[in-house]
This record gives C-alpha cells, sequence and structure tokens, in this order.
C-alpha cells in the first residue's frame, strides 16, 4: 500500500530532524553525473561557505560563475522575498513587467535589440542555434546550413549544445550527434579563414565564446575576432557570442565581446544573470529577429520571479560599482598568482584570464594536476574548480574584497608548497 500524504511529510519530518549524512544520500539516490568533492555545503554568506561540519571556506567557485553577488546577499533576499509574496510563475502566455523591464536593461547596456529569455545557458545557446538555422533557411536561402564552433569549446549538455562543445569527451556515447557543425581552432586566422572557405555558400554562424572557461580559461585575441566579425559580414553568416561564463561584468566589462571590440549579431547569457536563481537569455540585434509565434518558447523562461531577481542582480552590480571590482580584484589575483608561479617555474606555467575569470596553468611535466590543487585548497579552507586537467580556475563572485583576494593568494601558496616539500 502506498504511504498517504500525512505518512510522508512526517516521515520527511523525521528525516529533517534526524539530518541524515547528506553524503550518503547523495550517493544512494542521486545519479553519478558530477565527481563530488566529499564536503556537504549548508549555507553561505557573502564570499564564504559552510559546510555540514561547521567548517568554513572562502568560495572562489561561486556556482561555478553563477553567484554575482555571493551567498545570502539583502538586494537578492529582499527581491525574492518580494516576488515569491505577489506571482512566481504565470507563463508566457500572459504579460508581466518584471520579464519586460529585465529586457530592457539588457538591451539598454549591450548592443542587442531583442531578449528571449529561458532557464539555462544550454537554453539560450539552443535559441541561439536554431535562431541561426532559421536566418539560414529564411534569409540566406541555405537548406544545408552549417555552424563552426572552435574545439575546446563549451556551449552546454543538451544534444545540439553538446554537438557544439568541440570536445570529443562530450561527445563519447552520444552519438549520432546533431548534423550541421564543424570545428575550428580557437584564435587561429588561417584555420577559420579555410574552415570559411570550405562551407561557403552553407555557413550560417560562427559561435565562439569570448574567453573559453571550461576550456582552459583562454581569453580571445582580439586581431582574430575582428577577421571574424569581418567574415561574418562578408559571407553574411552571423556571429554568436556565448556569455554564458563570461558575460555579466565577470570579464572586467560588462560582457566579454566589448574586450575584444567587436559586437556579436546574437549573445547568450545564464550563469551570473540571475546570481544563483536559474534564468537564461538570448539577445539579438533586429537584423536576425525572424522567430515568430510559435517558433520557439520556454515555460518557465522569464518568469516573474527569476526576472525580479535578475533586475535586483543588474541593479546592484552598477550601484555597487562591481565591474569595477571585478577589473581591481582580478589584476590583484593575477599579480599574486603570477608572484606564485615564479616561485615554483617547475610546476606552474602561466597565469591568464580577465577580471575575475582566471586560470592557473600547471605544466604539463608536473606531476600535480588541478584536481589536486583544488583538493587541497578544500583541506586549507578555499574552493577553487579545474577549467580541464592542467587549469585551475577561479571565478569569485564579484563581490569579492582586495583582504578575500589575499587569503585565497595564501592558500593558493600553502597549496602548491605542499606538493613541493
Amino acid at each position: 500500500m502506498s504511504p498517504t500524504t500525512l505518512e510522508v511529510q512526517s516521515q520527511s519530518q523525521v528525516d529533517a530532524n534526524s539530518a541524515p549524512d547528506a553524503i550518503a544520500e547523495f550517493n544512494q539516490y542521486v545519479m553519478s553525473t558530477y565527481a563530488r568533492f566529499p564536503i556537504a555545503l549548508e549555507r553561505g554568506e557573502g564570499c564564504r561557505v559552510w559546510d555540514s561540519t561547521g567548517k568554513e571556506y572562502l568560495d572562489f567557485v561561486a556556482g561555478i560563475a553563477t553567484c554575482t553577488l555571493g551567498h545570502a546577499h539583502p538586494a537578492m533576499v529582499k527581491a525574492v522575498t518580494d516576488q515569491i509574496q505577489t506571482l512566481h510563475h504565470a507563463s508566457n502566455l500572459f504579460y508581466f513587467a518584471p520579464q519586460g523591464q529585465l529586457a530592457k536593461w539588457l538591451v539598454q547596456n549591450s548592443c542587442a535589440d531583442k531578449a528571449f529569455f529561458c532557464n539555462s545557458g544550454a537554453e539560450a545557446n539552443e535559441g541561439a542555434i536554431k535562431l541561426a538555422r532559421k536566418y539560414a533557411h529564411t534569409k540566406l536561402g541555405i537548406d544545408d546550413p552549417v555552424i563552426l564552433t572552435a574545439n575546446a569549446s563549451f556551449h552546454g549538455r543538451t544534444l545540439a549544445t553538446v554537438t557544439a562543445t568541440g570536445q570529443p569527451k562530450y561527445h563519447k556515447n552520444f552519438a549520432p550527434l546533431v548534423a550541421g557543425f564543424d570545428y575550428i581552432t580557437y584564435n587561429d586566422i588561417a584555420a577559420l579563414e579555410a574552415a570559411v572557405k570550405k562551407y561557403e555558400g552553407r555557413l550560417a554562424a560562427i559561435m565562439l565564446e569570448p574567453l573559453q572557461g571550461e576550456g582552459g580559461v583562454n581569453p580571445g585575441d582580439r586581431a582574430y575576432f575582428a577577421r571574424v566579425r569581418e567574415l561574418c559580414d562578408e559571407t553574411k553568416a552571423l556571429l554568436i557570442i556565448d556569455e554564458v561564463q563570461v558575460g555579466m561584468g565577470r570579464s572586467g566589462m560588462l560582457w566579454g565581446y566589448e574586450n575584444l571590440g567587436i559586437q556579436p549579431d546574437i549573445f547568450t547569457s545564464a550563469k551570473g544573470l540571475g546570481g544563483g536563481i536559474p534564468i537564461g537569455a538570448m539577445m539579438c540585434k533586429a537584423s536576425c529577429d525572424v522567430f515568430e509565434a510559435g517558433d520557439h518558447a520556454s515555460t518557465f523562461g522569464g518568469n516573474p520571479f527569476a526576472c525580479s531577481v535578475a533586475i535586483a542582480v543588474c541593479d546592484t552590480m552598477v550601484k555597487d560599482n562591481l565591474i569595477t571590482n571585478a577589473r581591481e580584484r582580478g589584476q590583484q589575483l593575477r599579480t599574486g598568482l603570477q608572484a606564485i608561479a615564479e616561485k615554483y617555474p617547475q610546476h606552474i606555467a602561466s597565469v591568464r584570464g580577465w577580471g575575475l575569470i582566471d586560470g592557473l596553468v600547471l605544466q604539463e611535466s608536473s606531476n600535480i594536476q588541478a584536481r589536486d590543487v583544488v583538493a587541497a585548497g578544500i583541506e586549507h579552507g578555499l574552493l577553487l574548480v579545474p577549467a580541464g586537467i592542467k587549469v585551475v580556475r577561479f571565478v569569485p563572485p564579484l563581490t569579492v574584497s582586495a583582504a578575500e583576494v589575499d587569503q585565497a593568494l595564501a592558500i593558493v601558496e600553502q597549496a602548491i608548497a605542499s606538493f613541493v616539500s
């Protein structure tokens, strides 16, 4: 016999009161799609989090470049509280002010003319891919369009976006992949020009990250992106910029493409846009706004709750000068990491990044892997995230202070020293 609702509620209360071990519960009931570190986080405040044992950590992961304002920020708490008491969801069959207000902010603070809202970066990139394909069919007369993306890129985990992702390890065992994609070497103009020539008459779009995050915190080259823009103009193909990880101030500019001196036709955002509340956005110029009613949709996308929180994130980012903070603290972080690299050249190859998305690149010849450094950081109270086997990624909240950057640097040096001694 199935338990009654009352019985289920009672058991849930018992479980909550007995505080079962979170890690054991995860291992028993959650699919093993993540290689998790053995700590269970319970709460956060600012740039710090605490685990179930009460241990404190400096959070330089921020939900993987997502918690723009850190944890429990008063502006987000107020937005969540106010909106949940009025209207949290109503579906896109109706109008509601927060979605229009957020779209207005995004358009007025970018090169875009229109915005579409969804729930994640993968969905935003799916929307961009669909928009580019419809544009190719209806505006360019292409029957078999191709979108070029870069090797070592990352665009999401859905079937189309994982195909767009130029990393074979993410493709394994998921064939047949979606047709209509090919890959080029990032920052290689000759390879770019060859691919554009190869797909003459079929090229719908070139889709790139301004800085490859999962691909090793690899910044784009201005000359390369200038040539991408020229070729898109010449062929009438669209330039799609994936801002999911780099955008919303993290690069030291509001949008990553601003670091490269170009404007995209389409760009996407998620992660930092909602400060940790799920929301994605795909923005485009009027020239490629070819979607019509029924072409694309999202049940939860742009709901009043998520949009109200995103507006609070945007407003706070401006009011508190967080983009400037990202530039200044990022420079401080890279300078400090470079000093550590010079102290341990046998293990550290270089430091790279923009703003508060930075990478410590380990020597290929070193026996130290990125995951080793992350594990050592956890032991000493610092959360970091790998970006591949040999790159340690630093993506703290944009609210991080100079003192917190100094503390993180001290822990990183301590971690590296522990491998040398």
